[in-house]
């Protein structure tokens, strides 16, 4: 035992002829009685992995005893725990004979680490030698020895998954995964890949920066840099399915257009043009089937930018889809009973660059997030009201134009010639009213319009010691009956004198005229012996019958057809004769009334003199444009003076109010930079302000017995009015400051505003109205028009600027001392205390008293804190 102990301590490199223990043990195993049993195969493999080599002239000693039977398990001897493994002479499975063997358990697919060993006896070399537990040695048991709890389990466990399972290990599950990942990310680019070419493959470049996907009809149309800024849907009422060929070629045209044809139902003209700088697509749908309408819709919102433009419309909002239009009529109507209000241009602009022109002669009908949200919709139909169907099929006319942005853009699409024709007698007339208030005399009784009446108005104007000049307008009701054309000679019996005496203290004169004459006027009959009104459709033409309509307090009334000559020329004869006979009437206002009473009649059916043109009722629909020209010669044929479009009526209420910024910005983008907002204050009083009220501002409905003669607006909102009014190109009054006789706070910011205006206002007013006439850029401009690029100041709908100079941020909600203020890049200065202060940021919280209105004045850039 002592022999074998030192060889077990000692282990040195041993020769190659020397033979190793478990040879020794072999001879030796002869000589031992019982034979040891035959271990498994793979117990063999390990002892002969294991076994130890011994010096030579060793393998002839005599082995110490052994116990009777040799298992791997670990025995003691002589108080020491040994881990050395004595094999069984080394046979392996092809050298052993068949004998019967025990039965055995399943062999492991890997050992059990014995328990540890208590090594407290043994000294520091014997506990150097001995080996680690987790030698193979002693990987394998044998079937008598004791399993430990954790190896009866994992046998267990292992019993109860696959086979295939049991054999994997972790590492062959993740090259697994990764192999199938990598499976399906292949697959999914090739099918991306085939998608997206065959998109490109349909999607073709016809003209320079635009696509059209014909099989789709997807047209998006880039910028210079390659960006995408608009998308749009085509001929969105055709067939999904339907294809599209190449028209024939006797349908194509010569002007270089490219001609597609959806088979039975629609043929589209695609053409292109450029011109200093700026790009235009021209769109030309022809219907070839009554049932289609061609209908386009373009994608608005953030990511294709905001709309603006069309005109005054039910649900109106700046920009406009934060509003909402059905499908309907692009023709003038009343708000509040039609879609679309008195005052339409066929033009949209989007703040990404891109503007929509309509031609006129499209049946134009348009919609504003109807169907889809975030959509402007133009369609071309035919209908019983608006378009008749005697022009043939439907067609769907209009333009894209992109420029580097949108202030360029519309620059460039404006109209030009305002000044065309235009008389010195003429600017000196759109000056006054730049710089001169409108005093507006219209009661609600006509027998209260007198001439004392007049003569006591104006001397109330003389009291108040800061306003001297101006315009007094009368309403209708200086005619005996609304159409006579002459002054009513018994509530103004010397109206020359009077007019002498307006004019002696500085003021002038202005008569409202209308295209309606009533039923109570002597030239009612006239007219219609003469064919000079609009008749009822489908009439015999030899019976002139006139299609009957109201105005104002006039019940019934007839309206002269402008399409007719002589229809103008009976009106400018009798105005000629009023203005150069006998009295010196400064100007006129063409005043058409709110357009239901315009467009009443045509509901009904009515004829016009001359052929209808396609565009219907607003082929005569200039007389919606309100203006003043000078001396009488406004009316003559031929002569266009310039033109100060006034904003719809509006009640003496705060949504009133809240409705006067986007109209005037929408009227301003259209093409009016001259605008007349009503009087301050409001233009009525009603009986009832909350029927007023809502979230449509502009669906006022009233009747004139709704109307109060007599009564004052509220005194803030009022104050606030006044304070708005002041920025705005004419101020026209109603409701004198002095009326407000309990408190002579009103009169008192009335002096304030009208030195403010006078100083500051008038002179930018004057200096822009020039770069109007030039340019038709409006006087009262968005935000976006001093920083394009800027997109706060495309959201902006209560601030305005006066030209490029003033920024205008009123108070418009009752009870309200504070607002958020947002001004463009630059450096502005603070009206209220003078600060200086930076741009392209909001101002949170800014306080502003009752007496005060925010604005802020554009410094050098240069200009330091």
């Amino acid at each position: 035992m002592k022999l074998l102990r030192f060889f077990r301590l000692r282990r040195y490199p041993l020769p190659r002829t020397e033979r190793t223990f478990t040879e020794t043990s072999a001879l030796l195993g002869e000589k031992m009685q019982p034979q040891p049993q035959i271990l498994p195969q793979s117990t063999a493999r390990l002892n002969r992995r294991n076994s130890i080599s011994l010096p030579c002239g060793l393998d002839t000693m005599e082995p110490p005893e052994y116990e009777p039977q040799l298992t791997p398990e670990r025995v003691r001897h002589d108080g020491y725990d040994t881990s050395d493994t004595f094999s069984d002479g080394g046979v392996t499975e092809e050298e052993s004979e068949p004998e019967q063997k025990m039965p055995t358990r399943t062999v492991r697919k890997k050992s059990i680490r014995p328990p540890p060993v208590d090594h407290s006896g043994d000294s520091e070399d014997e506990i150097l030698d001995i080996p680690p537990d987790n030698s193979p040695a002693n990987s394998v048991t044998s079937i008598n020895s004791m399993n430990s709890i954790s190896s009866l389990l994992k046998e267990k466990i292992m019993m109860t998954f696959p086979r295939a399972i049991r054999h994997k290990k972790p590492k062959e599950y993740k090259l697994q995964g990764f192999v199938s990942l990598l499976f399906l990310t292949v697959v999914f680019l090739v099918g991306f890949a085939h998608v997206f070419y065959h998109q490109q493959v349909l999607q073709r470049a016809y003209f320079d920066r635009i696509r059209f996907n014909n099989k789709e009809r997807l047209v998006r149309v880039y910028n210079f840099e390659g960006l995408e800024i608009a998308l749009g849907y085509l001929a969105t009422e055709l067939p999904e399915t339907d294809r599209v060929f190449n028209c024939l070629p006797e349908d194509e045209r010569n002007d270089g257009s490219v001609c597609m044809e959806w088979m039975n139902l629609a043929r589209l003209y695609l053409s292109y043009s450029e011109n200093a700088g700026l790009r235009c697509y021209r769109f030309v749908w022809l219907s070839q089937d009554p049932a289609v309408r061609p209908t386009d819709c373009y994608e608005d919102g953030d990511n294709y930018g905001h709309w603006y433009g069309g005109g005054r419309s039910l649900g109106m909002a700046w920009p406009v889809e934060l509003g909402r239009v059905e499908m309907s009529a692009f023709v003038t109507g009343q708000v509040g009973r039609h879609r679309w209000g008195g005052v339409l241009r066929r033009y949209f602009i989007n703040s990404r660059g891109v503007a929509i022109s309509v031609d006129p002669e499209t049946p134009l009908y348009v919609s504003i997030n109807a169907d889809k949200s975030t959509r402007l919709c133009l369609q071309g139909r035919h209908d019983e009201f608006a378009y008749m169907s005697s022009q043939g099929l439907p067609k769907l006319n209009y333009s894209i134009c992109t420029a580097t942005n949108m202030k360029l853009l519309h620059s460039s699409l404006s109209e030009k010639s305002l000044w065309d024709g235009l008389r010195e007698e003429d600017n000196s007339i759109i000056n006054s009213l730049l710089t001169e208030p409108v005093w507006q005399i219209a009661p609600q009784d006509k027998h209260k319009l007198t001439e004392q009446a007049v003569i006591n108005y104006t001397e109330d104007v003389i009291a108040l010691g800061f306003l001297r000049q101006g315009h007094v307008l009368l309403n209708e009701f200086w005619q005996a009956e609304v159409g006579d054309f002459t002054v009513d000679t018994e509530r103004f019996p010397t109206m020359e004198k009077t007019i002498e005496i307006i004019h002696r203290r500085g003021f002038r004169i202005a008569l409202t005229v209308q295209p309606f004459i009533g039923t109570e006027s002597n030239n009612f009959a006239t007219a219609v012996k003469k064919g000079l009104l609009v008749t009822e459709r489908g009439l015999d033409r030899e019976r002139h019958i006139p299609a009957l309509t109201s105005y104002k307090s006039v019940a019934s009334a007839g309206m002269l057809d402008i399409t007719f000559n002589d229809s103008i020329t009976l009106a400018s004869e009798a105005v000629a004769a009023t203005c150069h006979k006998d009295y010196q009437i400064d100007s006129f206002y063409l005043d058409i009334g709110t357009s239901i009473r315009y467009a009443t009649p045509l509901q009904h059916g009515e004829e016009l003199n001359q052929p209808r043109r396609v565009q219907g009722p607003d082929h005569q629909c200039h007389l919606e444009q309100l203006s003043v020209s000078s001396e009488c010669r406004g009316l003559s044929p031929g002569h266009l003076a310039p033109i100060f479009v006034s904003l719809p009526s509006l009640p003496s209420t705060w949504e009133s109010l809240q409705v006067i910024i986007p109209t005037t910005l929408t009227f301003g983008i259209i093409g009016y930079p001259f605008l007349m907002p009503g009087p301050v204050g409001g233009d009525f009083v009603v009986k009832d302000p909350l029927r007023f009220s809502g979230n449509s501002s502009l669906d006022f409905d009233f009747t004139f017995e709704e109307l109060i003669d007599k009564g004052l607006p509220n005194k803030e909102l009022y104050i606030r009015w006044l304070q708005l009014a002041t920025f705005l190109p004419v101020i026209r009054y109603s409701h004198l400051p002095s009326e407000y006789k309990d408190d002579d706070q009103v009169l008192e910011l009335a002096k304030v505003l009208t030195a403010l205006r006078q100083k500051m206002v008038n002179p930018l007013l004057k200096k822009y109205a020039q770069e109007a006439l030039d340019s038709g850029t409006p006087l009262i401009r968005p935000l976006w028009m001093l920083d394009p690029g800027d997109s706060a100041c495309h959201l902006v709908k209560d601030e305005f600027s006066v030209g490029e100079e003033l920024i205008v941020a009123p108070i418009l909600r009752p009870n309200t001392h504070e607002r958020e203020v947002y001004l463009p890049a630059g450096v502005w200065k603070d009206g209220i205390d003078g600060s200086l202060r930076k741009g392209s940021r909001w101002i949170h919280s800014y306080k502003i008293p009752l007496e005060k209105i925010a604005y802020f004045l554009k410094m050098p850039d240069n200009t330091r804190f």
